[in-house]
């Protein structure tokens, strides 16, 4: 398959569309980057890593910034390929993967084969599923291997934020927390200990919970513990002997992993549990005060974006701001609508990041 990375960003996003690309499945739309990196964009070192696609420029300007974004999607729901309809005299793009996140890589990709003399230097990173388990993100398999071309100034996840700036990240977690009992027949329960009803202590602790909110450099990041998988039962004529619930914790980024783990021990201390933390994600700071975020904030501003936000949720900022880099997410879309079946993107917010990131790139300011 071939694109064309000078045609308009919202072409390039609906023939991004158009290529199947769900997590563990993206070598047909990495060897499409890769090939139209290489062809259409000059002065570029370019890089295939496994299914992710790293290029950057050399020029020797004072600064670097990172442009990074997924190539992967959630599971296809009969929304691909994607198709365009006006309404109320608005053009959207339909199709999945078009808010999470292929027209905030359109963007990039654009503007690397249009923008001839950026005032500073340019990495892309294109990476894989960063849709599934964190053992797996492909963001992550570079920070091990090729842990130099995560080096920057300012790091850019082209994540949805409805052409807003949204700061740092949520981190999270989830545990399983297990129970335990005594196997017997239905018949005869009262010889059995049943471990399902010994969920119902953690089930309410967790209806309970008050969620912290928390202000971070004007930012506000609201916390969030919830019951995302329950299990238990062995046959419909056993009193099960052991039950199961996964909880997952999004927490404000002024808490570390640790703490956040410790945490959520407390939250159920006193009931007779095992707990094992199964998954997690530290969280990023906002890092706004940096010369480069603060660049980036006025262009927003300048070009009628839409400001600046806490994320809710996690992204890959996380593991720029471990590095000490200032990340931010910022592209086109709403977040609310990721991963819905009806995902869909007003194109001319893909218009208006375009204009703002390459306002930012080629403004004597960025330096």
């Amino acid at each position: 398959m071939t694109i064309d990375l000078r045609a308009d960003p919202i072409s390039l996003a609906a023939a991004l569309v158009d290529i199947p690309s769900e997590s563990r499945d993206e070598a047909v739309i990495a060897d499409t980057v890769a090939w139209a990196l290489r062809e259409q964009t000059t002065g570029f070192e370019v890089l295939r890593h496994g299914n992710s696609v790293l290029a950057r420029t050399d020029r020797g300007r004072p600064n670097r910034v990172i442009l990074a974004g997924h190539l992967d999607t959630v599971p296809i729901a009969g929304n691909v390929p994607g198709r365009f309809e006006v309404v109320d005299g608005e053009e959207i793009l339909h199709g999945c993967g078009s808010v999470d996140m292929k027209s905030g890589d359109a963007v990039f990709l654009h503007l690397a084969a249009t923008v001839a003399d950026p005032v500073c230097d340019l990495t892309l990173i294109f990476y894989d599923c960063e849709e599934i388990a964190a053992e797996f993100n492909g963001l992550g398999s570079i920070e091990r291997e090729l842990p130099e071309w995560l080096d920057g100034d300012l790091a850019i996840l082209g994540e949805p934020s409805g052409g807003w700036i949204e700061a740092g990240c949520q981190g999270t977690l989830r545990a399983r927390l297990t129970v335990s009992g005594t196997r017997a027949h239905t018949a005869r329960a009262w010889l059995g200990d049943n471990a399902i009803h010994h969920l119902t202590p953690i089930l309410d602790r967790l209806r309970n919970y008050e969620a912290r909110q928390v202000d971070i450099d004007g930012c506000r990041y609201r916390e969030g513990l919830s019951a995302v998988q329950i299990g238990g039962g062995v046959a419909g004529n056993v009193v099960p002997d052991a039950a199961e619930v996964t909880v997952n914790f999004r927490f404000a980024p002024d808490r570390s992993l640790e703490q956040a783990t410790e945490h959520v021990r407390e939250v159920f201390s006193g009931l007779d549990l095992g707990f094992e933390r199964t998954d997690g994600a530290p969280g990023a700071l906002p890092g706004l005060t940096a010369p480069a975020a603060k660049d980036l904030i006025e262009r927003v501003h300048a070009h009628g974006g839409g400001g600046v936000r806490a994320k809710y949720g996690w992204t890959d900022v996380s593991r720029f701001a471990a590095r000490g880099i200032p990340a931010v997410n910022f592209g086109p879309g709403d977040p609310n609508l990721a991963h819905k079946v009806d995902e869909r993107v007003p194109t001319s917010q893909i218009t208006v990041v375009d204009q703002i990131l390459r306002s930012y790139l080629t403004a004597d300011s960025a330096q």
